[in-house]
């Protein structure tokens, strides 16, 4: 399995070899750092522990500091679920890098969505509201009738208002289209979630 984190750079136009324009959503990734191996024997299941990017040492607790020791200071860790036998092929301290992919290769994406606070019905359950006539005044974005015939009871499930946005989101059967690695890019067909910055992992 191939795995790496980034963070969600922008949105852009990418001219492939026909001359076709592609929606591209650019990724810094990597470089991520492996912090712990967990095996069966000890932990009881096996992945892979790994930092990625910067952080100062003042902001991180004494028990971070002195399990990561001199890996460095990340400002997040990671872990990525692995078998026995790919975790053979690493050891803490290693490097992992965009150059484990390949362009064409297809991908999953999971990222945070944007938060939208605390909306109505029509914007977050696609409600139609009310009818514009006949009478109605403060109805147009209303739900309606949320009785549902179970003796004054709201039965659980119903659509209702309230926080939307900020959900964890995996987005399948994405392409990476090209791979800029002095900079550390990963330019992946499609939109991915969230905002500019936000975490993103993929995996193979």
């Amino acid at each position: 399995m191939k795995f790496i984190l980034g963070k969600k750079v922008n949105m852009e136009q990418y001219f492939d070899e026909d001359g076709k324009v592609r929606p591209v959503t650019m990724l810094a990734v990597g470089p991520m750092i492996i912090t712990q191996i967990k095996t069966i024997e000890k932990d009881g299941y096996v992945s892979l522990q790994v930092g990625f990017g910067a952080q100062k040492k003042e902001r991180l607790s004494k028990a971070v500091l002195g399990h990561l020791k001199e890996l460095g200071s990340f400002s997040h860790i990671c872990e990525f679920r692995i078998s026995a036998k790919e975790a053979e092929n690493f050891k803490v301290g290693d490097s992992i890098d965009q150059s484990i992919f390949k362009i064409g290769e297809v991908v999953q994406v999971t990222s945070t969505s944007k938060g939208k606070g605390f909306q109505g019905v029509v914007k977050r359950h696609g409600f139609h509201g009310g009818p514009r006539s006949h009478g109605q005044k403060h109805s147009e974005r209303e739900p309606g009738s949320t009785g549902g015939g179970l003796r004054n009871r709201v039965p659980k499930g119903m659509r209702m208002a309230g926080r939307m946005g900020s959900d964890t989101i995996t987005i399948k059967n994405l392409k990476i289209v090209d791979i800029d690695t002095e900079r550390n890019l990963l330019a992946i067909e499609g939109a991915v979630p969230g905002r500019r910055g936000t975490l993103v992992r993929v995996i193979a």
